[in-house]
């Protein structure tokens, strides 16, 4: 229903407005909420019959007028087998007694005891199903229209647009006076005004929507008639809206109504938006919207409707905002200056006057909205108007922290009145401005540094004076420092080592951020208020990350540092690396390593187990680093590039031992992935030494090259299988010591699986785009680098696979692996390799063109493919009869109906001449061979039985 009244309203909206687009949304807007209520009403009126036709049949007095009892006929007895026969419904349905039991109470059941049905259970019986997205979205957009009575809220929303557009259309037809038009208005507004609180008794609801609606209209018709026409004094103008608001606020707090405060002020501060205009200066609109904020402040010194607060707050500075980047000049500064103070000074006593107002169990609340946005939005203002000015902004930044401390320290004198929090809140905004004042009259590069220190303080003081607010503050500075000291990040030109801004820069980030995440290693006191314990959870989660954050700028300080270039001589000139590049490479991958054992090293040291994280990312480190040295083209292999590998890899290890030998620190899931991963890392880099010798050789245009990762992988794979192996065994373990004893299962399981999957891919791709160059020897089949890297691939797989059948326990997921589908895996290679020797050898000795599209059409090869599959084929077939196994018999008969249809579909178009006899021939003598002496086996015991 919600859909076609949707549809229906913005149809008539779209017909009413001559076909515009406003039209069409205003009658979607209505139509939407509409069809919402109807379909409320449908479905209760639905629930209520049919529940009471059905309490009827089991509770006949249920729920029902006196005519439907006199008119319902006799229910039938239990005796009657035929009126039993002919009930409908043997069992009630729960919602249908549910609601007999609650209009009846004294009911009995069948059994002559009372009906205990739960109330709450049966009206959730009732409840209909979760609604869709779109009726949620639309409950939610128009919820407040179904807070109260919805007719006439949305009445009141039409005819308040209605009468603005009103005003507007009259204005400019001309048929009226203005005066009378504005009179007509204002006239409107007061019948409003007077119906409403003539019904504020008999109709409470319905009188205070009046009430609001017609304290808006007279908002609107002043001015208009002050502001957009001028037919009113300023004045006088300026009396009546202090009126306005008077009467407004009046008749709020005389009824206690929010509901008539929030609608009276709403509508105030919709005049400007609905009828704009323009004047030479903003004092009128400021005026105005001052008038409006005093009277919210009034209602604040004995209200605590925070809602109200909230919409002048954002009302004030929305529309503040929007003068300021349409129509603001310089010289409205200082109008705008005095607008902004009080502006300001309002909301803040606003929100002092409700904490005043609205204590708690812990001591009053504090409106952090009202506190922190008035802070925020008024100086964004401020800075916006003096941002041209020479050190206008710091200053700005000092009184508003001037400003902001003295109210806290009065707020301080009342801590026993239950302003804790609220003394908090404003010492942490004064001390904010204050601190904000750095960057603006001190120089950027080192604001940075200032802020996290600071920071640190703020941190400091608030865990020893069991403040959670400075604690807060102190963080959010520290993020902010780390941010601008990225964003102003440049490499680093100094003539001084160590001591200059590009090393000192970062180090001034990262030791404040260690020193807090040092701080936040154990739960730190509070005050136990509703915010403090919220608070803690996630103070407590920040140890972590902050650690690793300054950590991260220590090591970015030393990358500074080894990548330092001297000054210019001379102007025009370059600046001079003080290293080279790949000394600058090593040196910090040394120090980086270096920092992280003795941060491992002071994590042990204190049990301070996030000190020790730092070595999980060595080997990342490491990776990172190698990566770097093969875009400088450098091998591992070279001098001195493998002893800083060897330093490199040892440091690693080492810190790797102490994380699997420290039960308080060890994380044995993570470190049995480094291990793992470590294995994959020396796999490249093994590769990468071999490829030295490739490029010592000038091998790169062979197929010497092309073999260098399966050569690597299946050395790595077949020293996994020999020297972890033994470790599959669990008993064994124990005893072969470090790593088998703690991570055996990283080498022989997680390491080896992915590398033998990765060997075998590579070795399915290799062997079929290998074209097998052998240069500068000669081919020869089965002796040369494909051939015979995939010959190792197959034995170090299967070497690998007869290892992990006998580990104990089996690891989970092995099975592929150990399984049938690793022999039929390991005899499609094999098949396809024994294929591609074939090809190869046609190229290189029989001259048979290279070229994936075109070797199938060789005569020569398709020849041979029959001969040799029917060897396979013949060979399959004397395995089975030989060993008595029907199943490999099977396979090669399966494979000699392959070369048949080959024969008949394929060579018989394709082949000519000589290829063709001799495919034909070679196969069908084959055969006959096949046939006489490798007859089918026969069916073993077992099998049969």
């Amino acid at each position: 229903m919600i859909w076609w009244t949707l549809a229906a309203g913005a149809l008539i909206g779209w017909a009413s407005s001559g076909f515009a687009e406003y039209g069409l949304i205003l009658g979607a807007i209505f139509g939407a909420p509409m069809g919402f209520w109807l379909q409320n009403v449908a479905r209760t009126e639905t629930d209520r019959i049919i529940s009471r036709r059905l309490a009827s049949l089991y509770l006949p007095e249920a729920g029902l007028t006196s005519y439907e009892r006199d008119t319902q006929p006799e229910p039938a007895r239990p005796s009657d087998a035929g009126a039993v026969a002919a009930t409908p419904l043997s069992v009630p349905p729960e919602p249908a007694i549910a609601m007999a039991a609650a209009d009846k109470p004294n009911a009995q059941s069948d059994f002559g005891k009372p009906l205990e049905i739960d109330a709450a259970s049966a009206r959730s019986s009732r409840d209909p199903g979760r609604p869709s997205l779109p009726e949620e979205l639309a409950q939610q957009a128009i919820g407040w229209l179904l807070g109260g009575n919805t007719i006439v809220r949305a009445g009141l929303v039409v005819l308040f647009i209605g009468l603005a557009f009103l005003a507007r259309l009259v204005a400019n037809s001309g048929l009226f006076p203005i005066e009378a038009r504005l009179a007509t208005v204002g006239a409107a507004g007061a019948a409003l005004l007077a119906v409403g609180y003539w019904k504020r008794l008999e109709r409470p609801d319905f009188g205070l929507h009046l009430q609001g609606a017609g304290v808006a209209v007279l908002y609107l018709t002043v001015f208009a008639a002050a502001r957009i026409f001028e037919v009113m004094p300023p004045g006088v103008a300026f009396a009546f809206m202090i009126l306005f608001a008077a009467l407004g606020a009046a008749l709020a707090v005389l009824q206690n109504s929010q509901t008539m405060a929030l609608a009276s002020f709403l509508g105030g501060f919709a005049v400007p938006f609905l009828l704009g205009g323009k004047a030479e200066t903003p004092s009128g609109l400021f005026t105005y919207i001052t008038v409006l904020n005093a009277a919210i402040m009034g209602i604040a010194w004995k209200k605590s409707w925070r809602p109200l607060n909230l919409l002048g707050f954002a009302a004030t500075f929305l529309l503040a905002g929007l003068w300021g980047f349409g129509a603001y000049e310089d010289r409205h500064f200082w109008i705008c200056e005095a607008f902004l103070a009080v502006s300001i000074a309002i909301y803040l006593g606003t929100a002092l006057l409700y904490a005043h107002n609205t204590p708690g169990k812990l001591g009053n609340f504090a409106d952090s909205t009202l506190l922190f946005g008035t802070a925020i939005a008024g100086f964004g203002l401020q800075a916006g108007l003096v941002h041209d000015q020479p050190y206008a902004s710091a200053w700005s930044a000092v009184v508003f922290g001037a400003v902001y401390l003295a109210v806290a320290t009065w707020a301080f004198r009342r801590r026993n009145q239950g302003m804790g929090l609220l003394s908090e809140s404003l010492l942490a905004i004064g001390v904010g401005f204050v601190t904000m004042a750095i960057p603006l009259a001190l120089e950027v590069k080192w604001t940075s540094a200032a802020w996290a220190l600071e920071g640190a303080g703020a941190l400091w003081v608030g865990a020893r004076q069991a403040r959670w607010m400075p604690r807060a503050f102190g963080l959010v500075l520290q993020v902010f420092a780390a941010v601008i000291a990225l964003q102003q990040l440049q490499p680093n030109v100094a003539a001084v080592p160590l001591i200059n801004q590009g090393f000192i820069g970062p180090l001034l980030i990262g030791l404040p951020l260690m020193f807090a995440a040092w701080l936040l290693r154990r739960t730190l006191p509070h005050s136990g208020s509703r915010w403090a314990n919220a608070w803690q959870p996630a103070e407590r989660s920040l140890e972590k990350p902050w650690f690793m954050a300054g950590f991260a700028f220590a090591c970015l300080a030393i990358v500074q540092e080894v990548t330092r270039s001297l000054p210019a001589a001379e102007a025009g000139d370059y600046d001079l690396p003080v290293l080279e590049a790949r000394t600058a490479l090593f040196c910090a991958l040394i120090l980086i390593l270096a920092l992280m054992v003795l941060a491992d090293w002071f994590g042990r040291k204190r049990n301070w187990a996030v000190a020790s994280w730092t070595g999980r990312v060595s080997l990342l480190l490491i990776g990172w680093f190698f990566l770097m040295s093969l875009t400088m083209g450098r091998y591992v292999v070279e001098l001195p590039d493998l002893a800083c590998w060897i330093i490199a890899f040892a440091l690693h290890y080492r810190m790797l031992f102490r994380a699997d030998t420290n039960p308080e620190i060890a994380a044995p899931r993570w470190n049995g992935f480094i291990h793992a991963a470590g294995v994959m890392g020396l796999t490249v880099m093994l590769a990468d030494a071999l490829f030295y010798l490739i490029d010592q050789a000038d091998l790169w245009n062979s197929s010497w090259a092309g073999v260098v990762f399966l050569i690597a992988g299946v050395a790595v794979l077949m020293g996994l299988t020999r020297w972890a192996g033994p470790a599959a065994k669990s008993e064994r373990a124990l005893a072969m010591g470090w790593p088998h004893n703690v991570h055996s299962r990283a080498y022989w399981w997680r390491a080896a699986a992915p590398l033998a999957v990765v060997l075998y891919f590579g070795a399915l791709f290799g062997t079929v785009l290998a074209q097998g160059i052998t240069d500068p020897l000669p081919y020869i089949p089965l002796l040369n680098p494909v051939d015979l890297s995939i010959a190792l691939v197959l034995v170090s797989l299967a070497l690998w696979r007869q290892m992990l059948q006998g580990a104990d326990p089996q690891p989970k997921g092995s099975a592929p692996f150990t399984g049938n589908l690793a022999l039929a895996a390991g005899a499609l290679l094999a098949f396809v390799w024994i294929n591609t020797i074939w090809v190869r050898t046609a190229h290189h000795l029989l001259g048979a063109d290279w070229n994936l599209f075109e070797t199938g059409q060789s005569q020569v090869v398709l020849t041979g493919f029959s001969i040799l599959w029917t060897l396979l084929a013949m060979g399959l077939m004397l395995l089975g009869q030989r060993r008595l196994q029907r199943l490999p018999w099977l396979a090669g008969a399966a494979l000699l109906v392959v070369v048949v249809a080959k024969l008949v579909f394929v060579d018989m178009s394709s082949i000519e001449g000589f290829a063709r006899i001799v495919a034909f021939i070679g196969v069908g003598v084959l055969m006959l061979l096949i046939g006489y002496f490798v007859p089918l086996p026969p069916r073993s015991k077992e099998a049969e039985a």
